[in-house]
């Protein structure tokens, strides 16, 4: 048997392979020797003696094996005879002689081998030539045919085999150990007989699945219910895969070797899952067993009696089924249509849809628990999707006119039910009908902001219930409508209708204005004026019932008051950006700023600025135009005034009583009555010495003094104390006229009117401020509320009050009917002139027009100013027309007259 050196030989034939290594070199340094043919010495010689029974063996390997043509082969050559050394001829080496018999004792002991070895290393080498390729060696008396006959070894073994496999699959002790079952598998592959071994095993397996566990789930079919078939089915399938786990470990060579590479035959586990699969699965009794078995659990879970045992086997059961490669193809079809046939039924009996709150509840909880039961029992993805859109197809989309009832959701947003909206939204939301909501929210936006405007008895509330009724709608919008963009217009279209809607009644006199304008120039007066603490808090209701309800604290902040006031601005300016009709706010604010700054009742200056700068960037610089020459003012007349006091204390004068004086321009203030009264004597003199100086230094221009603005302080002195009276100027008139008279004498009411010269609107309000309101520094006899022309009045004596100084109400300082309607009668009048003049801009530019071209161009150009209606843009054209502006032609169209 020839081999290469680099193979690995069988173990029966390496004592011979290392024997053949042993000739070859002697035979190698017996050629080389006999090539040679040098001189030897008479040492060499004797030598030669002992070791011509190892020459005589070598000579025999040589002939037997021709070794000289085997190193011709692997490239040796035959070196050529050595010369004659002249120095080596006549050098002599004592040893000892052929003949002699005498033993040295002292010399080491050698044995042929060691002489061999000796001489191999002596001899030269033959060089390693790596390009001849390997050296070949020859092994002798290599037995090649194995004793035993093949099919006669895989018999025996598979009789060992079949016997382990009958006591794994009894669950009996093996009556050979793996290893030597493994060992005795192995050989088989090795000889050729793996497809053989691969058949019986599948074969064996296949018997087995048949005649014991298909046989035994099968016991009892009529009378086994489909829980218990499920239970066998799994047991039977967990005891196979361990099993199967043993069957590989024995069968382990062939399924790393022959079933490694065939393309055809599954590997040793998956052959016992195909197994498995063909002939207990498909058994058309245990197929439906166990399918309706899996279902039934599911069925109990989902009505909530699924016990702990049954839960185990349930999750058992579908990874059984996916490991099986069962639960695509015949699992999953019918879970799918039995869960539609669950969700049909639950929507007749459980989701109550008549009423719209318990029927997105109930769906909402529906869906959460059967997403969740797919994740516990680890359904698959399209298992998952298929539920979903089951429950989309049938609940939502089949539902979508119980989903969209408006009186439904009308009730919902009435009811603040942000969760149940929200969750009505995300149903809806699925299927892509969540902007279904917009039509339906818009509706009650209108509805609920027309209420809140046009409700005149809770007026003065108008804009803290705007306020609330916007924090609830930003909170549907954020929390329940998830800020959905369509939503979101819907709701700033439908808040800008109601709040610019417009209603002809008693409130705005009877012209077109928007009252909310006005209520919120009235709302921040009150706000600049008082504070925090003059508007009453938003009685905002709790957005998320699982939260507490955020309160802010601004005093903690920095800044404290003017934080909480500038974030009430705020508030505020929201609502005033949905306001059309800027004119009647900026009427009303104008008139009110003008009274904080004559009156010094602004509660933050600073604060008053911020809202100006506000405005500003809100409407533009020609909005605050006026109200910012009312501030340069206020700080001219501060300075007009320093520089007066400065001359009289140069002059040596103090004037008595004090003064303080604003001068200020006509056209940047609103207009106020000059209303006539008589002014004593000691106030008139000072009033004079400041106008003849005026005058004095700014010539050409006209002081007129607006008493009705004016107000002072009056040092009374009571029986009880002394009091700082803060009045008006015409209370202050009032109350002086007691001075010159006793404390018990009566003034009537005809000679007070007759002292003061006040007109009897103003005297009655001054009067009743002083004797009938909170204060009664005079006495009304009789007693009353309302002042007649036939009371008389006293000093009250018995007045006391804990406070050192009183602030008595100031009626001049609030706005009166008389004043609220002549505003509303300016603005309604400025809007029609500001008609006239935009259809008079419009007809010089297009000279020739349609009726209802005018009407669109008209209302256009007067956006900005409020909505205007059309029939007062019909009174403006014909008022138009009769002035000759325009005429009006055929064909309902108007031309411009030059």
């Amino acid at each position: 048997m020839t081999t290469s050196r680099k193979g690995k030989a069988p173990e029966r034939g390496t004592a011979s392979t290392s024997s053949a290594k042993r000739k070859i070199d002697d035979e190698d340094r017996v050629a080389s020797t006999a090539s040679k043919k040098p001189r030897v010495s008479i040492a060499d010689l004797l030598s030669s003696q002992q070791s011509n029974s190892w020459n005589d063996n070598s000579r025999t390997s040589q002939a037997d094996g021709n070794s000289d043509g085997n190193l011709r082969k692997m490239g040796t050559t035959t070196p050529q005879p050595a010369k004659t050394s002249y120095a080596n001829m006549y050098s002599f080496t004592p040893s000892k002689s052929v003949t002699s018999n005498v033993v040295d004792l002292t010399a080491s002991p050698s044995s042929p081998e060691s002489q061999k070895r000796k001489a191999s290393f002596a001899n030269p080498r033959t060089p390693f030539n790596p390009h001849q390729g390997p050296r070949k060696l020859v092994v002798k008396n290599l037995r090649t045919v194995p004793r035993i006959d093949p099919a006669q070894y895989f018999e025996q073994i598979w009789v060992q085999e079949d016997k382990a496999l009958d006591a794994i699959f009894n669950k009996e002790k093996e009556a050979y150990s793996l290893e030597e079952l493994y060992k005795g598998a192995e050989n088989v592959c090795r000889q050729g007989n793996a497809p053989e071994l691969y058949n019986r095993l599948g074969k064996k397996c296949e018997l087995h699945l048949i005649e014991h566990v298909r046989d035994g789930i099968r016991r009892d079919e009529e009378s086994s219910p489909d829980a218990e078939v499920l239970r066998a089915f799994v047991n039977a399938w967990t005891t196979w895969q361990k099993q199967l786990l043993t069957v590989r470990q024995i069968f382990y060579y062939l399924d790393q070797t022959y079933l490694l590479r065939s393309a055809d035959n599954p590997s040793i586990t998956q052959m016992g899952l195909i197994k498995f699969r063909s002939c207990v699965f498909q058994d058309q009794f245990i197929r439906q067993k166990v399918l309706s078995g899996v279902v039934t659990l599911i069925d109990s879970d989902r009505g909530g009696n699924l016990s702990e045992n049954e839960t185990s086997l349930l999750r058992q059961s579908i990874d059984a089924l996916h490991e099986l490669s069962i639960y695509t193809g015949d699992f999953e079809p019918v879970f799918v249509s039995t869960t539609e046939q669950y969700f049909r039924t639950w929507r007749q009996t459980k989701a109550n849809k008549d009423d719209l709150s318990d029927y997105v509840n109930n769906c909402t909880d529906l869906l959460t628990r059967e997403m969740s039961r797919c994740d516990f029992l680890t359904f698959d993805r399209s298992t998952r999707a298929l539920v979903a859109d089951l429950f989309d197809n049938i609940l939502i989309e089949e539902e979508l006119d119980v989903l969209t009832n408006g009186d439904s959701i009308l009730d919902l947003f009435e009811d603040d039910k942000y969760e149940e909206l929200e969750r009505l939204y995300t149903l809806l939301q699925r299927k892509r009908h969540g902007e279904i909501l917009a039509p339906p929210f818009s509706k009650f936006v209108e509805t609920e902001g027309s209420l809140i405007v046009f409700d005149e008895k809770r007026e003065s509330e108008m804009v803290v219930r705007l306020l609330e009724f916007k924090s609830r709608l930003d909170h549907f919008l954020k929390y329940s409508f998830q800020n959905n963009e369509v939503i979101g217009n819907a709701l700033h279209k439908a808040f800008e209708t109601f709040i610019n809607k417009t209603k002809k009644s008693q409130s705005n006199w009877d012209t077109d204005n928007a009252k909310p304008g006005e209520m919120i120039a009235k709302h921040v007066d009150l706000l600049l004026k008082g504070g925090v603490k003059a508007i009453p808090r938003l009685q905002t209701r709790r957005m998320d019932p699982s939260k507490p309800e955020e309160e802010h604290d601004f005093d903690d902040a920095p800044g404290g008051e003017d934080a909480e006031i500038n974030q009430h601005l705020s508030n505020a300016l929201d609502l005033f950006r949905f306001v059309h009709g800027k004119a009647v706010f900026e009427a009303f604010y104008k008139k009110d700023l003008a009274r904080r700054l004559l009156m010094g009742r602004s509660a933050s200056f600073d604060a008053e600025r911020n809202m100006l700068t506000r405005l500003k960037n809100e409407c533009g610089a020609a909005f605050t135009h006026n109200l910012e020459s009312m501030f340069k003012d206020m700080d001219l007349a501060r300075e007009e005034m320093m520089s007066y006091k400065q001359l009289l204390d140069d002059r040596g004068i103090k004037p008595s009583p004090d003064l303080q004086v604003n001068v200020l321009s006509a056209s940047a203030w609103p207009t106020y009555p000059d209303v006539a009264v008589n002014i004593p004597s000691e106030i008139a003199k000072v009033m004079e010495d400041f106008e003849t100086h005026y005058k004095s230094k700014h010539s050409g221009r006209k002081l007129t003094w607006k008493h009705s603005l004016a107000h002072c302080q009056l040092r009374a002195n009571f029986p009880r104390g002394y009091k700082e009276l803060v009045v008006s100027g015409f209370q202050a008139v009032v109350l002086l006229l007691f001075n010159d008279i006793p404390v018990d004498k009566h003034l009537s009411y005809a000679e007070i009117k007759a002292s003061t010269g006040l007109v009897d609107a103003e005297l009655r309000r001054t009067v009743q401020s002083l004797a009938c309101a909170k204060y009664h520094v005079l006495k009304k006899h009789p007693k009353g509320r309302d002042v007649n022309d036939t009371d008389t009045f006293t000093f009250n004596a018995a007045f006391v009050d804990a406070k050192m100084r009183i602030k008595i109400n100031q009626i001049q300082l609030k706005e009166t009917k008389e004043e609220n309607k002549e505003t509303h009668e300016r603005v309604a009048a400025d809007r029609h002139y500001e008609t006239q003049a935009a259809i008079v801009r419009i007809m010089k530019s297009r000279k020739k027009i349609s009726h209802n071209e005018l009407i669109v161009e008209v209302i256009k150009a007067t956006m900005s100013r409020g909505v205007l209606d059309q029939a007062d843009i019909k009174r403006n054209i014909e008022k138009l027309i009769e002035k000759d502006y325009m005429e009006r032609e055929e064909g309902n169209t108007y031309s411009y007259v030059a």
